[in-house]
């Protein structure tokens, strides 16, 4: 029955064969082991730590191959530009973000727009497997735990196939962080290195004396800390600009998605003091890091980018985004600030 079932939902696509499991094979799956990731505060918190201290975790970072590597792109870019310091920053921040984490951003909203557009289908498959579960369980006599278990882990192989069939499986859309979060920490490390003097051109001069003089407007020693703390306030500001936008997205009020909200809103109050305890060189990387991703926060709704990079049209999708955005900025903060007062 189930069998028969499963060819009519997924008709005129390759049909899911939708196989009730025998109550011995109803089993929870084990749970995998839990990834560590380097805090975010790792790089700021060495700062009192000096570079050549005793061997450990950060000795080892700062002269590892990838941090190596950041340093040889930063001189690339200042030798190949001729710009001082601060426009050689802005540079590298600039090609690294539009040549590296743009496309896989695009790349991972057309992962979700795939995955969004499966739900209707998922939610029928759900339906009717809720329906002949409880069939079965009726006919051989489970108990309300062994259908519930049966009906989760055939639900899950189903769900699985569908991302298999239309090849979006949503870890897909993970890559960004994997990939943007250590090219981060990397080039925070390398700045460090010039700021403090760990690093030397090859032509034997020190990045550190071109530092001191390479910043511009308030912030001309790139070796020293903002004391006005303008850097790192707009770092924090623009990090919540991001964050408000992505939870004014309507993709659902889930309490885990919330929790995300609130804990991203910490870790972005909490990186201004952060900043204020690390090189300028660093903080104006950081700075410009943070507007590049709010200017491709925003670019990403634009539905001619959207098209052109190919992403699958959703539901949730607008022919106005900027004036939805808009419109749920003042209903959420300007309206709601004139009913309570």
């Amino acid at each position: 029955m189930l069998c028969r079932l499963s060819v009519r939902w997924l008709r005129p696509r390759p049909p899911l064969q939708v196989r009730v499991l025998e109550p011995s094979l109803a089993r929870a799956p084990a749970v995998g082991a839990s990834r560590s990731a380097l805090p975010v505060w790792a790089v700021a918190s060495v700062s009192a730590v000096g570079p050549s201290g005793a061997g450990g975790w950060y000795e080892a970072l700062a002269t590892s191959a990838p941090v190596q590597g950041a340093e040889d792109v930063l001189l690339l870019a200042h030798t190949a530009s001729g710009l001082p310091w601060w426009g050689s920053i802005l540079l590298t921040t600039v090609a690294l973000r539009g040549a590296v984490t743009l496309p896989l951003a695009a790349y991972q909203h057309y992962i979700l727009a795939k995955v969004e557009n499966l739900q209707p289908e998922i939610k029928n498959i759900a339906q009717r497997l809720n329906q002949e579960v409880a069939v079965h369980a009726h006919q051989l006599g489970w108990s309300k735990r062994v259908a519930r278990l049966t009906y989760l882990k055939t639900m899950r192989r189903l769900v699985s196939e569908l991302y298999v069939r239309d090849n979006c499986h949503p870890f897909k859309a993970t890559v960004l962080v994997w990939i943007q979060l250590p090219m981060w920490i990397f080039m925070s490390v390398a700045l460090r290195n010039f700021s403090t003097g760990a690093a030397h051109s090859e032509a034997g001069f020190s990045v550190q004396e071109q530092l001191t003089t390479g910043g511009v407007l308030w912030f001309h020693d790139l070796t020293a800390l903002d004391s006005t703390w303008i850097l790192p306030v707009s770092v924090g500001v623009i990090n919540l600009l991001i964050v408000e936008i992505f939870a004014l997205q309507k993709l659902g009020k889930a309490r885990f998605q919330k929790y995300v909200t609130y804990f991203v809103r910490a870790v972005s109050v909490l990186m201004i003091p952060i900043a204020a305890t690390v090189p300028s060189s660093i903080v104006l990387y950081w700075l410009c890091s943070s507007f590049m991703g709010l200017s491709q926060s925003l670019l990403l709704r634009s539905p001619r980018f959207r098209q052109l990079c190919r992403i699958p049209l959703t539901k949730l999708d607008s022919d106005t985004p900027y004036k939805d955005l808009l419109a749920a900025c003042h209903s959420k903060f300007i309206s709601r600030k004139s009913h309570t007062s």
